[in-house]
């Protein structure tokens, strides 16, 4: 808010000077010198010597200071202005930091339940100790890492695995805290409590990355490294040999970077208003110049690569039935289960049109499957251990469920009066666009491009084919994650990292940029991360980074233009031709140069949201999954 008063004091006091001089004696244009020159020069001290560093800052306080003295108070206070102005724009394009950590916080589950004195007693957090049973209902967090010691539930641990899949859960297993009970009932004994957890480890990785990550310098203060020593050089010479301090001054005010200082906010402002029309939030500056230095781009599988939610994707039939039968009934009975997978089976035959029957009897076999009378039949649905309980063979179909396993789908069979009648296969979708966008960041420079998931090995390695990623790595905690970044780092790349969950924020915050699928993901990667795609669409992944090229190309042509103008002015003031004032002008002409070639920037995407859509492939059937000819299948399946 100072900055504004302050332009707004200082131009109408340049203004005044300019049209009627003095006014009472008193030179108004000093307005300038003292509310935008002195910060200007104090933040240049601060650089010179507590940061030891030199920086465009340096070169405009030294101007500055050689125009007072040589009593060229206007030119002065113009400069000084004119990088206010800069300044300002500069600071408007960088959002304000977020508590990536406190949201982490918040996410942790607060209080448990514990068992005390044959009780179930709701108790602070803070309060639990290990070795304390504590009882997890359905929707609940598990408040500590531990050990199931009785009963079943699928736990949804994509928060810190990126698992697509709920993995059940029974006596033995061991759950972290921050995952999700989507069904069942649990009691876990507490083995890790508060900071020993897995969530807790996130956190501080997230904290060390906050840490370490170094702020970005920007393009023009690489420039003034040698414009300053350039600048200082040629007037201290101009003065020797002539010794007129008028030129040498002249020559300072001439090589002050008033364009070059607008040279990297105007394309920035343009760039992230660009990409803001389009759902796409930049909040920074400094992550829309790196984005287009990207070299390397890590990506999350769950959520980002794919739809990070299970569909059908393939019936098995058996005995002549139709595909619509079996799925009918397994969904007549999954309507009545909470669990993901029968919501995924339900959602398939809403889509058909399907008009589901009553059903009697209705049982939950807690991490096998359910069971009831459906039409007068006896119907199970469920795994294999839970068919071979109810003495049903499943081997007719054991070799497609093996090799759909192998590639990360989940096999749920179909019976009715006993005998197997078919197998609904479920699995993470690739996103659409996903295999175009990696093509696109490929032909724009992306060299390095990998997927990290936390799921198995076959199931990440038919992801990645089908999204055309080359390097996999399965199996992949959030620390893990974090340390491929570091590894990428290491090589001298600029990585940039693409996620959507909490298991994804070290590595987002650890990478040179950050990208964080808004839409469907956690606020703790939205706070972790540079860059935010509101939308679900992977696209405008490689439209950001498109865009950031792009403005590191405008960018450029912007301290090109403005350095050859200034190198002419230079050449100019240099024969006694061009004066202090004059100098000054010559930046006003070439700042609006640089505004008009910036604003370029503000339309650059509009073309890119115009492209077309293709339409969802169609759910693969079993045949199709097993690559049989048109006679009879190979595993036994009934042609579709």
């Amino acid at each position: 808010m100072w900055q504004k008063a302050a332009m707004v004091v200082s131009g109408i006091g340049l203004l005044v000077s300019w049209l009627y001089g003095e006014v009472g004696g008193v030179e108004l244009s000093w307005l300038a010198v003292f509310l935008c020159g002195v910060p200007i020069a104090v933040a240049a001290l601060k650089e010179l010597f507590a940061e030891r560093s030199i920086n465009s800052d340096v070169l405009v306080a030294i101007a500055i200071a050689a125009a007072v003295g040589i009593g060229e108070i206007f030119a002065a206070g113009e400069v000084a202005l004119i990088m206010m102005i800069g300044m300002w724009l500069e600071n408007r394009t960088v959002a304000k930091a977020a508590s990536a950590l406190e949201e982490m916080v918040q996410l942790a589950p607060q209080t448990a339940r514990v068992k005390r004195q044959e009780e179930w007693a709701e108790i602070a957090l803070a309060k639990v100790v290990r070795g304390d049973l504590i009882q997890v209902k359905p929707g609940e967090k598990v408040p500590v890492d531990g050990t199931v010691a009785s009963g079943q539930a699928a736990v949804n641990q994509a928060a810190l695995t990126g698992e697509s899949l709920p993995v059940e859960k029974r006596a033995g297993d061991e759950v972290y805290m921050g995952t999700i009970n989507t069904n069942g009932v649990i009691e876990v004994v507490a083995d890790r409590v508060g900071e020993e957890t897995t969530f807790a480890k996130v956190t501080r990785l997230v904290a060390e990355a906050l840490e370490r990550k170094a702020p970005v310098q920007r393009l023009l203060d690489r420039w003034a490294a040698w414009i300053v020593p350039s600048s200082l050089a040629l007037a201290v010479l101009m003065y020797l040999f002539t010794g007129d301090l008028v030129r040498a001054v002249t020559i300072l005010i001439v090589f002050c970077p008033c364009a070059l200082v607008l040279a990297t906010p105007t394309a920035i402002m343009a760039g992230i208003g660009s990409a803001a029309k389009h759902g796409i939030l930049i909040k920074s500056g400094a992550a829309l110049e790196q984005i287009g230095l990207v070299n390397a781009l890590l990506f999350d599988k769950t959520g980002t690569l794919t739809e990070g939610k299970l569909q059908v994707t393939g019936i098995a039939r058996l005995h002549s039935l139709k595909q619509e039968e079996v799925l009918r009934l397994a969904a007549a009975l999954e309507r009545h289960s909470e669990h993901p997978l029968a919501q995924a089976i339900v959602a398939a035959s809403q889509e058909q049109r399907l008009v589901l029957p009553d059903v009697d009897s209705f049982v939950v076999h807690p991490g096998n499957g359910v069971s009831g009378l459906v039409e007068g039949r006896r119907v199970l649905v469920g795994n294999r251990r839970f068919f071979a309980e109810r003495g049903v063979s499943t081997e007719e179909l054991r070799h497609l469920q093996e090799e759909q396993e192998k590639a990360g789908q989940t096999a749920v069979f179909v019976a009715s009066e006993g005998q197997l009648i078919g197998m609904v296969s479920l699995a993470d979708r690739v996103r659409v666009e996903s295999r175009e966008t990696i093509g696109r960041l490929r032909l724009h420079g992306v060299g390095e491009i990998a997927m990290l998931t936390g799921d198995n090995r076959g199931a990440a390695e038919q992801i990645a084919r089908q999204a055309g990623v080359t390097t996999v790595y399965a199996e992949q905690f959030p620390e893990a994650k974090y340390r491929r970044v570091e590894e990428y780092r290491a090589r001298g790349l600029v990585v940039g990292m693409v996620g959507d969950g909490i298991n994804d924020a070290p590595a987002l915050t650890s990478a040179h940029v950050g990208i964080a699928m808004g839409a469907g993901g956690t606020q703790i990667a939205a706070e972790a991360a540079d860059i935010v795609i509101m939308t679900d669409d992977i696209a405008k992944v490689a439209d950001v980074a498109e865009l950031g090229r792009k403005t590191l190309r405008v960018i450029r042509q912007n301290l090109i233009v403005s350095s050859a103008i200034n190198a002419a002015a230079v050449v100019l003031a240099m024969v006694g031709i061009l004066g202090p004032v004059g100098g000054a002008f010559v930046h006003n002409a070439t700042s609006v140069l640089v505004v008009l070639n910036s604003a370029r920037l503000i339309h650059y995407l509009a073309d890119k949201n115009k492209r077309k859509r293709t339409a969802p492939p169609p759910a693969i059937s079993a045949c199709e999954s097993c690559n049989c000819s048109q006679g009879a299948c190979k595993l036994g399946v009934s042609k579709g």
